[in-house]
């Protein structure tokens, strides 16, 4: 006699497949990223985007010294304007204004304190 399906198998089986595919994906992922051109281009875009952060401090550092002041004083309303993109891999937090011209970049500090641009989002945006 075959085994019926329950709803409880159907979600275990489910979720095998859920983290099979994911284990997939991150062995794809590794490959690519072991790359050495990559890797190559990916230092090459840090540089820009931290010759692009420092170029924009002089403009941008009012948004950093704001966004530090509202987490000292735990200035939520403060906190809750600021733009929600950030690369928390990286240490990076956009501190400009919810909804800034798509335009420009997310501009921020990185986990060492240096000035960061970057465009657009990446898959840790939280």
């Amino acid at each position: 006699m075959g085994e019926s399906s329950t709803p409880e198998r159907a979600a275990a089986v489910e979720e095998h497949a859920r983290r099979r595919a994911r284990a997939e994906a991150e062995t794809a992922l590794a490959a690519v990223l072991a790359d050495p051109e990559v890797r190559r281009l990916g230092e090459e875009i840090e540089r820009e985007e931290a010759l692009l952060g420092e170029e924009l401090r002089p403009h941008f550092q009012p948004y950093r010294d704001r966004y530090d002041r509202a987490v000292r004083e735990a200035d939520l309303d403060a906190l809750t304007r600021t733009c929600p993109g950030k690369h928390g891999r990286w240490g990076r937090i956009c501190v400009l204004d919810t909804g800034h011209d798509s335009t420009a970049p997310h501009w921020g500090t990185t986990a060492e304190g240096h000035p960061v641009a970057w465009v657009g989002s990446a898959p840790d945006d939280d």
